[in-house]
């Protein structure tokens, strides 16, 4: 069969994930085995070689999971073990006690924020949703109110402001300063994350109706009997224990401020804070602070380590396959023809660095790969500006544009729907559209913000 040329191609790409949404919401086929098959099919459609098209997603499932299966491992183990010991519960607790029921959205965002500066997404989301669901628990709020302003707050640091990995990759590629970003990703993000966090989590959760069961909540919650009392761990060392991976991760990206680089202690640094290392640290000192503190022997803690395992195989499965899926995208040249119809357009730079970005997420479903690919793209095109914008304002736009609308080719969408146990369809008018406030008030934010610097 002939390969597939020109805006064909981005018609056969519309039509496959119309295919994906429809196999899954109407017909309730396994999302694994529907990015499969989808994959597959799309992989044929366009004329791939057929050799190639499951080399492809095998590919891209497996550089998905590398990363993702490690993560998500290990940041349930440690879920686990801060669930079983009372932890989740001590800073459920703590939260609510300072900012009241009333106030505890707020106080999820604030915490997103912190944590996930120096973190992915996804290892910023396995590190907190414990806390959302015992949270959700204690104050009886819907997890939608207490769990979209914890991924909003995420998200929008992901995104905009350093020293998050994906905003410091732009930061590098548009030579800009460090610390004018910041700020101006403070001043863009904070309201961004306020209007798609606390306030879309009022008004959506009223419309949304999570089920009443949820096995991976009931995974991460304490396990104590209702009514009964016991003895929790200390607030400072159960945050301690939360933070101990950011806090090694932030270690790491210092590494070369603190010791000469090529160095053994450099390189040292920069191996504990690894995300993967960090995380597997965290959870071994969890065994202690977690676990024998609190009086649990080593079968228990294997226990509880090998129980909480098993409901996310299928989490896992999907997440890889998502990336699967997005592999046959780039490899079936679906995304480099979106990147030609961007390039194109002949837009002004900070409207061209958010659509590039843009459609290379809604390709592929990685923020980062669309970050670090639309500022490949758009660098050479800006500096050939001579400074008509502004470098730190083009961070900002080429990191909102690359987290607009999440779909079935994004881990993190999956991970959303999965831990919140929601349907496709609910993902899309929750998490989705989160993810569209951030990107196109981000956008509006940056503008605005232009016409003053």
């Amino acid at each position: 069969m002939e390969p597939v040329h020109g805006s064909m191609l981005l018609v056969y790409a519309v039509i496959a994930i119309a295919l994906l949404i429809l196999l899954i919401t109407r017909y309730k086929v396994y999302p694994f085995l529907v990015l499969i098959i989808v994959s597959l099919l799309l992989g044929l459609a366009v004329g791939m070689p057929m050799d190639k098209i499951v080399k492809a997603f095998e590919t891209g499932n497996g550089n998905t999971l590398g990363h993702i299966a490690i993560v998500v491992g290990l940041g349930t183990m440690l879920g686990k073990m801060m669930a079983e010991s009372g932890g989740a519960e001590r800073i459920a607790n703590t939260l609510i006690g300072w900012f009241g029921e009333k106030y505890i959205h707020w106080a999820m965002l604030c915490v997103a924020i912190i944590v996930g500066l120096p973190v992915f997404f996804e290892v910023g989301f396995v590190l907190l949703i414990p806390i959302a669901f015992n949270v959700a628990k204690r104050t009886k709020k819907s997890l939608l109110l207490i769990g979209l302003p914890m991924v909003a707050g995420l998200s929008v640091v992901h995104g905009l402001i350093p020293p998050h990995p994906a905003a410091l990759l732009a930061v590098q590629a548009y030579h800009a300063d460090i610390g004018r970003t910041i700020m101006y990703g403070l001043i863009v993000g904070i309201p961004t994350a306020i209007v798609a966090g606390p306030l879309f989590a009022l008004l959506i959760h009223k419309y949304i109706k999570l089920p009443e069961n949820n096995p991976l909540a009931a995974q991460f919650i304490d396990s104590g009997k209702e009514g009964e009392t016991r003895e929790l761990p200390g607030f400072g060392i159960t945050l301690f224990t939360i933070l101990l991976p950011v806090i090694l991760m932030l270690i790491g990206s210092w590494a070369d401020l603190i010791s000469t680089p090529k160095t053994l202690p450099n390189d040292l640094l920069h191996f504990v804070g690894n995300s993967d290392v960090a995380l597997l640290i965290a959870v071994l000192f969890s065994f202690w602070s977690f676990g024998a503190s609190r009086g649990f022997d080593r079968a228990q803690i294997q226990k509880f380590c090998g129980d909480c395992l098993a409901p996310i195989a299928g989490i896992t499965l999907i997440v890889g396959a998502g990336g699967g899926f997005g592999n046959v995208l780039r490899e079936s040249g679906i995304s480099q023809q979106l990147v030609a119809t961007a390039s194109a357009a002949h837009l002004s730079p900070l409207l061209l660095g958010w659509f590039v970005a843009a459609l290379i997420r809604l390709a592929t479903g990685s923020a980062t790969v669309a970050m670090t690919t639309a500022c490949g793209i758009v660098a050479p095109i800006a500096a050939a500006s001579n400074g008509a914008v502004s470098a730190e304002l083009l961070v900002l736009a080429t990191g909102c544009g690359s987290l607009i609308f999440s779909h079935v080719n994004d881990g993190g969408f999956w991970l959303v729907k999965e831990y919140f146990g929601m349907t496709v369809g609910q993902t899309f008018k929750t998490w989705s559209l989160c993810e569209t406030i951030i990107s196109v008030m981000g956008l509006g934010l940056t503008f605005a913000l232009a016409t003053v610097v």
